[in-house]
């Protein structure tokens, strides 16, 4: 018995994540080498707005600002945030996110491309007339859950 606790015991010890030392450069990052705060501004008002800046030494750069002026007091958020990509691409994104969700707008973001032609008529009578026979279809009982006579 003593035999089973310690081969368990062996196997979940050999068995535990292994971490890398806090020296060792992570797979994100191409060094260890500490990127100074070159600002660092920021401004909590009492009814929940709020502002702040950041910047840092490699050129990264945020701004935000929000308030509770969303639904049942949710906080409504904007602003920007900036960096060079590894390409030497300079990247700009800016932001609002209220109860429409988050939503960026850059350069960069990939966009749908626009509909090839215009949907021909026929098709979009044909979806209405669907969209007609399913709403008359859910307001009439259906035969298949009526009581038995």
């Amino acid at each position: 018995m003593k035999f089973v606790v310690f081969a368990t015991l062996a196997v979940v010890a050999t068995a535990a994540p292994q971490y890398a030392s806090p020296a060792a450069p992570s797979r994100y990052s191409e060094s260890s080498e500490e990127i100074p705060i070159l600002k660092d501004e920021r401004i909590h008002e009492e009814d929940g707005r709020y502002n702040y800046e950041v910047e840092t030494g490699n050129g990264i750069r945020l701004s935000q600002s929000g308030s509770p002026d969303g639904p049942e007091g949710a906080v409504v958020k904007s602003g920007q945030y900036s960096y060079t990509a590894p390409d030497g691409t300079s990247v700009v994104v800016k932001f609002v996110a209220d109860e429409n969700g988050y939503q960026p707008e850059s350069d960069l973001l990939p966009v749908a491309p626009e509909f090839p032609h215009e949907i021909p008529q026929f098709v979009l009578d044909q979806i209405a007339k669907a969209a007609e026979e399913d709403s008359a279809r859910d307001r009439s009982p259906s035969a298949s859950y009526s009581a038995p006579q």
